[in-house]
This record gives C-alpha cells, structure tokens and sequence, in this order.
C-alpha cells in the first residue's frame, strides 16, 4: 500500500493526512474484497525497515494503528473476517498490542475472508525465524535434516495455512516487492498501478483483477499443456 506520503505532499499536506487516508482507502479495499468473497487478503502495513523513518512519523503511525484496529473491530467481527497479524509483534508499544490480541482472539472463529496484516514484517525475516526454528528442532532430535521439505519450511513460516497468493498488487509507481512474502510469491501474478494508495478504490481493484483473469498461469507447463487441461 504504497503512497501516502505523495499522496500528501501533493496536496501539501503533512504525512500524517496521507496515512489518514490510507486507512480509508485499506477500509473500502478489505469491504470490496469481502464482497468478492477473496479467500484471503494480506495487507502490508508496516515493514521491518520502516523503522527507519523518522520518530515522529512512527509514532503517529502506533497511535493510528491503535485507533485503526479499535474502530474497525467490530465490523469485520460483524462481516465474519478472521484477523491475524503476522511479523515480529513484540516490539510494538503495549497498547498496540493489546489491540491486537484483542482483534485475533474475538475474529479467530470467524470463517469468512482470513485478513492478513503483516506488521513489522519482512520477507527476509520470516525466512531466517524458518530456518532457526527449523534448525532447533534438528538439534533438539525432533527433526532430522532429511526431513526438510517445502512443505515443512512453509510450516514454520507466518502464514502456514493460507492459499499461495494468487495476485500481488503495488501501488504508488514503484515496481519492486520491497521484502514483501518472498516464500509465498512465488508463483504469483504481479500487478503494479501508478494510483497512489489514498486513491485506491474497488474500480481501480477490479480492473486489475479483469487484467489478471485474461494472464495464463503455467506454473512451469506449457500454454499448449494448460489449455489441455481446461
């Protein structure tokens, strides 16, 4: 969800309006795919660089996500969402984190679209906890090294239950995944749109979804071989 503080800038407006918008823009996308009936949906918030912005900015950037998870709870509980948050959740200020206790365990019987929120999160990251966790349990003897399977590293990773990702869309211009699911894309159609995030809307989602459902996926086949299975 890239560009908010363009977004801004262009309007001359401080930063901290462009992230206001943006979670009205996260708002009508997750509704949107909701009513798409999306199996499952992984927003990235806020990344394990994004620390390196400045203080003030950060902190805002808490406080929102405070004020963001406390305000909308209650709807996606309402529309049977089930929230998880996925990254390295224990430096987050004690507040945020009751917040997200408290949305994962009231959403966590929901069966309805899997919202995903990847905090603190980096691809490279999620790999190496893999690899440390996968790495103890060999020394613990309650594994053996040829064991390891895809499967087994998808297991120890954040998201070990969810569908591969069909589609990654990037906002804002940029076209890079910036440590974004590294495992899980794989095999992903990749979607890049100059919109900035404020101005995301469902049309602007819905004509990449008509782009992606004309894109063959071969998975490693040939066209001529996945039209035979058609």
């Amino acid at each position: 969800m890239d560009g908010n503080g363009r977004w801004a800038r262009q309007r001359g407006l401080p930063r901290s309006a462009g992230h206001q918008a943006g979670v009205k823009a996260t708002r009508k996308t997750v509704e949107h795919c909701a009513r798409l009936h999306t199996e499952a949906l992984t927003i990235y918030a806020f990344s394990s660089e994004n620390w390196r912005r400045p203080e003030t900015e950060v902190n805002f950037l808490m406080e929102l996500f405070v004020k963001a998870i406390s305000s909308e709870l209650n709807k996606l509980h309402e529309s049977n969402i089930r929230v998880r948050f996925i990254g390295e959740l224990s430096r987050f200020p004690s507040a945020l984190l009751r917040e997200i206790t408290l949305a994962t365990e009231k959403t966590a019987d929901n069966t309805g679209m899997r919202l995903n929120i990847a905090v603190n999160y980096g691809g490279r990251n999620e790999l190496t906890n893999a690899v440390v966790s996968i790495a103890r349990k060999i020394e613990s003897g309650e594994l053996d090294s040829k064991s390891i399977t895809e499967e087994l590293i998808l297991q120890h990773t954040w998201l070990p239950d969810c569908p591969e990702p069909d589609l990654f869309v990037r906002t804002g211009g940029e076209q890079r995944l910036s440590n974004y699911l590294l495992w899980h894309i794989a095999y992903t159609e990749l979607a890049f749109t100059d919109t900035l995030w404020p101005d995301f809307d469902g049309d602007e989602l819905d004509r990449i979804i008509e782009d992606y459902s004309n894109r063959q996926r071969r998975f490693g086949q040939t066209g001529d071989q996945v039209q035979k299975t058609k």
